[in-house]
């Protein structure tokens, strides 16, 4: 039961957060003593349930590296990622929808021109990827920078599998040209599962839930003047769209990757024929 004790605690918390400098710090901690606190007197945890969730988050800690994330991994799928990206995700109409992060963005992208292939290893099926980057009226944007990082075809991203993949695999830094336009060449992604060999997966195994994400390609674009979106442009069709582990999908975002067949769009790639092909824009507000 529930203590006056535990109720006049959290004032005594709340109160000494009142001479912290920073307005905003002093906002963040004191929303969070008052939520945290009112979790604890609601659900009332025992002593072995409280030390196996801080067993549960130094866990969490000690399965990070320089390439892997698996705090936000949890943020991801506990929808707090989404729910960030949703609150600061406000865009003028026609702007590219923000989505999430994801926990591989842990390694730079070699730069590649345009019209390079990030398939390094050659074993997926070919794909073009091209668009442009615009202002929402439409506008090109000359010079924009796209960063895009991608899974290979058995759902591992190149840090994964350091001895698999060669660095970089998956990955590219494009400028794009006058015109705005930009394109690349690489595999059609496919779903995968998040890892689940640390605490983040042993939560979804604990909740019933399935660790899959539907296919899809990353991108941060970025110009001058306008404000980076990062998204995801995910494979029309894919499994899991509806239930994707990190509740990432947008309508928006779902693309077609076309089967085509055209001999001399082939030749003018460098890809095989019939090869699959996703067209679509990038549009970035300005700031």
């Amino acid at each position: 039961m529930t203590t006056e004790h535990t109720t006049d605690l959290t004032g005594e918390v709340v109160d000494s957060l009142e001479r912290t400098a920073d307005a905003r710090l002093r906002e963040l901690l004191t929303a969070l003593a008052r939520h945290l606190h009112d979790f604890v007197r609601e659900t009332e945890p025992t002593m072995a349930e409280w030390e196996r969730a801080i067993g549960f988050l130094t866990a969490t800690g000690q399965m990070c590296t320089d390439t892997r994330q698996e705090f936000i991994l949890l943020s991801d799928v506990l929808g707090v990622s989404m729910l960030v990206e949703t609150i600061n995700g406000h865009r003028e109409p026609g702007a590219t929808e923000s989505t999430v992060l994801g926990p591989f963005h842990m390694t730079e992208s070699p730069v590649r021109a345009l019209g390079a292939n990030i398939d390094l290893m050659g074993t997926g099926e070919p794909c073009v990827v091209s668009g442009r980057v615009l202002a929402p009226d439409g506008t090109p944007l000359p010079g924009a920078v796209l960063d895009v990082w991608q899974a290979d075809p058995e759902g591992f991203y190149d840090v994964q599998r350091p001895d698999v993949q060669p660095a970089g695999n998956g990955r590219g830094l494009f400028t794009a040209d006058a015109d705005g336009h930009f394109w690349f060449r690489s595999c059609v992604p496919s779903p995968y599962p998040i890892p689940t060999d640390g605490p983040v997966g042993k939560l979804l195994k604990a909740t019933d839930r399935h660790p899959y994400r539907p296919a899809h390609i990353h991108f941060i674009a970025s110009a001058d003047g306008h404000a980076p979106v990062t998204t995801h442009i995910f494979v029309a069709g894919s499994r899991y769209l509806d239930s994707d582990a990190v509740f990432a999908v947008k309508d928006s975002l779902v693309q077609d990757f076309a089967e085509t067949d055209d001999p001399s769009l082939a030749r003018e790639f460098g890809v095989p024929n019939p090869f699959r092909y996703a067209r679509f824009d990038l549009v970035l507000e300005p700031v």
